[in-house]
Protein backbone atom coordinates (compact mmCIF):
# COMPACT_ATOMS: atom_id res chain seq x y z
CA UNK A 1 0.00 0.00 0.00
CA UNK A 2 1.19 3.85 -0.61
CA UNK A 3 1.23 5.86 2.49
CA UNK A 4 2.27 9.29 2.06
CA UNK A 5 3.61 10.86 5.20
CA UNK A 6 4.09 14.55 6.41
CA UNK A 7 5.81 16.11 9.06
CA UNK A 8 6.17 19.59 10.84
CA UNK A 9 9.25 19.71 13.34
CA UNK A 10 9.70 22.73 15.75
CA UNK A 11 13.51 23.78 14.84
CA UNK A 12 14.19 26.61 16.26
CA UNK A 13 16.38 24.58 18.97
CA UNK A 14 19.13 22.50 17.99
CA UNK A 15 17.24 19.47 19.63
CA UNK A 16 13.98 20.06 17.30
CA UNK A 17 16.75 20.23 14.26
CA UNK A 18 18.28 16.84 15.27
CA UNK A 19 14.85 15.41 15.26
CA UNK A 20 14.03 16.86 12.02
CA UNK A 21 16.99 15.25 11.14
CA UNK A 22 16.24 11.53 12.19
CA UNK A 23 12.35 11.77 11.01
CA UNK A 24 13.87 12.41 7.65
CA UNK A 25 15.85 9.94 7.74
CA UNK A 26 13.68 7.06 9.56
CA UNK A 27 11.44 8.00 5.89
CA UNK A 28 13.61 7.68 3.85
CA UNK A 29 14.49 4.26 5.42
CA UNK A 30 10.71 3.00 4.28
CA UNK A 31 10.07 5.97 1.11
CA UNK A 32 11.06 8.07 -1.35
CA UNK A 33 11.08 12.11 -0.31
CA UNK A 34 8.45 13.66 -2.71
CA UNK A 35 8.74 17.42 -1.21
CA UNK A 36 10.73 18.90 1.44
CA UNK A 37 8.55 17.35 4.22
CA UNK A 38 6.78 14.91 2.27
CA UNK A 39 7.62 11.19 1.69
CA UNK A 40 5.54 8.36 -0.48
CA UNK A 41 6.46 4.90 0.95
CA UNK A 42 5.65 1.68 -0.22
CA UNK A 43 4.84 -0.61 2.70
CA UNK A 44 2.61 -3.62 4.03
CA UNK A 45 0.71 -3.36 6.98
CA UNK A 46 3.46 -4.68 9.48
CA UNK A 47 5.56 -2.23 8.38
CA UNK A 48 3.72 1.12 8.17
CA UNK A 49 2.86 -0.26 12.10
CA UNK A 50 6.57 0.17 12.78
CA UNK A 51 7.16 3.09 11.24
CA UNK A 52 4.41 5.28 12.67
CA UNK A 53 5.57 3.68 15.57
CA UNK A 54 8.95 4.55 15.11
CA UNK A 55 8.46 7.98 14.14
CA UNK A 56 5.89 8.92 16.72
CA UNK A 57 8.48 8.16 19.35
CA UNK A 58 10.98 10.73 17.47
CA UNK A 59 8.55 13.20 17.27
CA UNK A 60 8.04 16.16 20.62
CA UNK A 61 4.05 15.52 20.29
CA UNK A 62 3.66 19.17 21.81
CA UNK A 63 5.55 21.02 19.10
CA UNK A 64 6.00 18.72 16.22
CA UNK A 65 3.42 16.94 14.11
CA UNK A 66 3.12 13.70 11.84
CA UNK A 67 0.03 12.86 9.05
CA UNK A 68 -0.09 9.63 7.50
CA UNK A 69 -2.32 9.22 4.52
CA UNK A 70 -2.75 5.88 3.63
CA UNK A 71 -3.92 5.48 -0.17
CA UNK A 72 -4.28 1.97 -0.09
CA UNK A 73 -3.16 -0.75 -2.97
CA UNK A 74 -4.55 1.47 -5.60
CA UNK A 75 -3.03 4.52 -5.53
CA UNK A 76 -1.92 4.63 -9.29
CA UNK A 77 -5.49 5.60 -9.79
CA UNK A 78 -5.49 8.71 -6.91
CA UNK A 79 -2.12 10.41 -7.73
CA UNK A 80 -1.41 12.80 -9.91
CA UNK A 81 1.70 14.87 -10.49
CA UNK A 82 2.07 18.26 -12.18
CA UNK A 83 5.07 20.15 -12.84
CA UNK A 84 8.82 19.74 -11.90
CA UNK A 85 10.71 16.64 -10.33
CA UNK A 86 8.38 14.02 -12.38
CA UNK A 87 6.93 10.96 -10.72
CA UNK A 88 8.75 7.88 -11.17
CA UNK A 89 7.05 4.17 -10.32
CA UNK A 90 8.03 3.18 -7.08
CA UNK A 91 7.47 -0.13 -7.66
CA UNK A 92 9.21 -0.63 -10.89
CA UNK A 93 12.74 -2.10 -11.02
CA UNK A 94 15.58 0.71 -9.88
CA UNK A 95 18.44 1.48 -12.47
CA UNK A 96 21.75 2.68 -11.18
Amino acid sequence: MLVLITYDVNTTTSAGRKRLAKVSKKCLDYGQRVQNSVFECIVDSTQFRRLKYELEELIDEETDSLRFYNLGDKYKSKVEHVGAKGSYDMEGPLIL
